[in-house]
């Protein structure tokens, strides 16, 4: 008894298994600044009014459904290691990413693979002075 609890506990846990995967670039031409620390980095839903220069992009794959926090994490480490203040959300959208085929050649099915794909640009505000 004890065991299939535990196998069911185990199946459960990896049903619902998911991650965040994350990424950034440098653009071409962009200033190379220390990294900031992560929990000063800021995300935002548009472009500051504030005067500010554009590092790179932030680039996050969830797998899943990770908490939003997870997310926003992942969001701010990328930016800090690109020395960014700020990472500006310009992508956040749920697209087709593959097609599952099944069944004999005869009668196959097929269905779309979903996929959650989020872009950010990581800014650095100018006159700011260097964080550590």
């Amino acid at each position: 008894m004890k065991k299939a609890l535990l196998a069911l506990a185990v199946a459960t846990c990896c049903v619902s298994c998911s991650s965040v995967s994350a990424s950034s670039e440098r653009l071409i031409g962009s200033a190379a600044y220390p990294p900031t620390r992560t929990e000063t980095v800021l995300i935002l839903r548009r472009e500051p009014k504030k005067p500010h220069e554009r590092l790179g992009h932030v680039y996050v794959d969830p797998d899943g459904k990770p908490p939003v926090e997870e997310i926003e994490a992942a969001i701010r480490k990328e930016t800090a290691k690109l020395g960014g203040d700020a990472a500006v959300i310009v992508f956040d959208k749920t697209q087709r990413v593959g097609t599952m085929v099944e069944g004999p050649w005869w009668n196959r099915r097929a269905y779309p693979i979903t996929g959650r794909k989020i872009i950010a640009v990581a800014i650095r505000y100018k006159g700011e002075r260097e964080r550590g």
